[in-house]
């Protein structure tokens, strides 16, 4: 496993390498630029600012001074937040968008798993429907729907819940309301669909036949098989739900990581949404290879070589 998890390592480098590549290039094709304001300042001062930050110089020229600069792991300096570099505010941020996904991926877990499940053993019944009907609606409303919609009723009408903001324990319900829904749909049809066809097997049904409980029929046999399509799905869910809270945190004015991206757009901050995207490129990739490792670990099946 140790062999297959340093060739995963470095198989990852050259999509890192084209990461870095396609979104700086990409960055630099959008119309205005870091010093483009509607105030326009005096062309010296203008051409001072290019030049220190390189600006002044050719695209490849540019490229090679950034690439140098994340060899040494630096992201280079923000040109909007003054005195702060593009890896403070990543530090700064990333703990607030960590502790939100992570808070939201649990609960779409508990909530995921356990419908699904219970659909599962009461198909096609009332509560099959019900819990297939929740998950259909939580694909089909994306999340920059749901908040709004929630900051209308339970922050502006009903007046019971913050609508934005971070501090205390209620300034985190609506925003993980609404990035786990999302997840629990889609994990509740994941479950119910891989529970029905392993409650349909010959081991489980062997392990009935023997007069097991049916507890640990479940538990120990069932649940075990079903859940591996969960464990593949984790991998980019968890980046997905970090990834996710871009929009969220804006829309709840949460000072995370994901904010910083989308005013580092509107600006056209280029190390900051370089920054970030380099950020979270890595993290799926390393979701991705923890999933892979923990699919091994559930089924004895696989073996890495």
């Amino acid at each position: 496993m140790l062999r297959y998890f340093l060739r995963r390592l470095l198989g990852a480098i050259p999509t890192l390498f084209l990461i870095v590549v396609i979104s700086f290039f990409m960055i630099r094709l959008a119309p205005g630029g870091p010093f483009s304001t509607e105030r326009q300042v005096p062309k010296e001062v203008e051409a001072a600012l290019l030049r220190a930050y390189h600006l002044d110089e050719p695209l490849w020229l540019q490229f090679l001074h950034y690439l140098g600069g994340l060899l040494h792991g630096d992201f280079g300096p923000s040109f909007k937040y003054k005195d702060f570099t593009v890896t403070d505010l990543i530090a700064q941020g990333f703990p607030v968008s960590l502790q939100l996904g992570g808070i939201a991926i649990v609960l779409a877990l508990i909530i995921g798993l356990t419908l699904g499940i219970t659909a599962a053993f009461r198909q096609n019944t009332l509560i099959d429907y019900i819990a297939t009907g929740i998950s259909m609606l939580g694909i089909a409303v994306p999340n920059f729907i749901v908040a709004p919609l929630m900051t209308l009723v339970f922050g502006l009408i009903l007046g019971i819940l913050p609508i934005g903001g971070w501090g205390g324990a209620s300034h985190y319900i609506l925003p993980v309301i609404a990035l786990c829904l999302p997840q629990i749909a889609v994990i509740t049809r994941l479950m119910r669909s891989s529970m029905i066809e392993i409650l349909h097997t010959n081991y489980v049904r062997t392990a009935r036949a023997k007069g097991l409980p049916e507890i640990i029929t479940i538990t120990r046999h069932a649940i075990r098989a079903a859940i591996l399509p969960i464990v593949s799905y984790l991998g980019p869910a968890i980046a997905a739900i970090i990834t996710g809270s871009v929009v969220v945190e804006q829309i709840f004015g949460i000072p995370g990581i994901g904010r910083y991206f989308v005013q580092g757009s509107l600006n056209r901050d280029y190390t900051m949404v370089m920054g970030v995207t380099i950020f979270y490129g890595a993290l799926i990739i390393l979701c991705n290879l923890a999933a892979d490792l923990l699919y091994g670990l559930l089924d004895p099946k696989i073996r890495y070589s």
